[in-house]
């Protein structure tokens, strides 16, 4: 059970997009910081695929859009009711620890590193990506081996980000990360500009339905609004707990607006010639264009110290390391080398999105809140409305999960 809710490294998780969230002092954070930091959080490298998610399922996806919302809206609440049933909660591995005990916690803990790790390792292949658009047929040649492309990149982007890693204070780091918020508005911005002004203009019709692409469109809806791992968090930071289901409808509506105006733009502008990154589609020449894919690369370049901290942090208590500080650097540069190692081996932004959607976003997003839910608080297991609408919830999350999770795997094996 639950004895000590604040571990060092339940503390410093972070969610699906894993921005660093500034916190107030003890005093607690007021409603508008706390709406900050939870648009903060929903707001990532998402914002990069939602259109390429519509052109996947087509025009009547936009309902999944916001179906999703709802229901992730609602699972925030369960995370909530699950604080409020216990005041010794203060990290989401502090529900499960409640709910199921010490398998519980490290359930949940393993699926929020493997989380981590994968979104570590899609920023190397954004940046790779990235770069290989601003500066196409470029190789490198490292000993007798010849490294073409966008793998190319991603190496080089590994390798200027590992100094980052090394550092112990990344307080720095995470006040530039921070600016996701304004990242990714900024990206609405430019991509609309490219269709207004620089002549891409908005005359894709697009279809209205695409039922086989649908797994891999909620798959990669439900990553953007994966937040959950930091929800319980923010709510602790609070003057007042009371009030952070107004936050969290705050944050859903606020981020909803901005991934759904991007979808529509995009499909609008490039169709089904979507590429998993929006970005890519973009005139290279163009200001607004060239703009859009710098802030794109600055995801990267400012966050992944940030998102593999954690996983280090975690090796190095679990074997006493903190204070050996050329083991310390020794565990994150290996950690740096085995994302490079993936990213290289499958350099592939949107299939790998989908996956960390469908099956780690969808769990611990959808799944998990309503199971913790149901086995904390008992009368909510007695037949109502609510207990059917969770049972809904649970049976369309793991179709889901499944569904999307075979699918994008088989996309991977398929292009590898």
């Amino acid at each position: 059970m639950l004895v000590n809710c604040q571990e060092p490294e339940a503390e410093r998780m972070e969610s699906q997009n894993h921005l660093p969230q500034i916190l107030e002092p003890a005093k607690g954070t007021t409603i508008l910081r706390t709406c900050f930091n939870g648009i903060n959080a929903l707001s990532g490298v998402g914002i990069l695929s939602i259109p390429y998610a519509l052109s996947e399922g087509g025009w009547l996806s936009l309902i999944l859009l916001f179906l999703v919302a709802i229901l992730c809206w609602y699972t925030g609440l369960l995370l909530q009711r699950c604080m409020d049933a216990n005041p010794l909660i203060k990290t989401y591995p502090d529900i499960g620890d409640v709910a199921f005990g010490s398998k519980g916690r490290a359930l949940i803990s393993l699926f929020m590193y493997m989380e981590l790790y994968l979104v570590a390792v899609e920023f190397l292949i954004l940046g790779g990506d990235s770069l290989d658009k601003l500066f196409p047929n470029t190789s490198f040649r490292i000993g007798s081996f010849k490294i073409r492309g966008e793998r190319g990149f991603v190496v080089l982007t590994g390798l200027a980000i590992l100094p980052t890693t090394w550092l112990k204070s990344l307080g720095i780091l995470a006040y530039v990360s921070a600016g996701g918020v304004l990242a990714s508005a900024l990206m609405v911005v430019c991509v609309f500009w490219a269709g207004a002004v620089d002549g891409v203009g908005f005359h894709e019709e697009g279809q209205l339905l695409k039922v086989g692409g649908l797994p891999t469109t909620i798959s990669l809806i439900v990553f953007c609004y994966c937040g959950h791992a930091v929800f319980p968090t923010l709510s602790n930071s609070m003057k007042d707990r009371s009030q952070f289901s107004k936050v969290l409808l705050v944050c859903f509506i606020t981020s909803t607006i901005n991934y759904g105006t991007m979808a529509i733009l995009g499909y609008l502008m490039f169709g089904n010639n979507l590429k998993s990154q929006v970005t890519l589609n973009l005139p290279i020449r163009k200001i607004s264009s060239q703009i859009a894919i710098y802030t794109a690369l600055i995801n990267p370049l400012t966050k992944y110290a940030v998102i593999v901290t954690p996983i280090a942090t975690a090796i190095e208590e679990k074997y006493s390391f903190q204070k050996n500080r050329v083991i310390s650097i020794l565990v994150r540069s290996l950690i740096v080398l085995s994302t490079m190692l993936v990213a290289v081996l499958v350099p592939f932004f949107g299939y790998v999105m989908a996956f960390i959607g469908a099956f780690l976003s969808v769990t611990v997003s959808m799944l998990f809140p309503c199971m913790f839910y149901l086995k904390i608080n008992k009368v909510a297991r007695t037949l109502s409305f609510e207990l059917v609408m969770i049972g809904g919830i649970v049976v369309t999350g793991f179709f889901v999960g499944v569904m999307g999770t075979y699918l994008s795997l088989k996309q991977i094996v398929k292009h590898i």
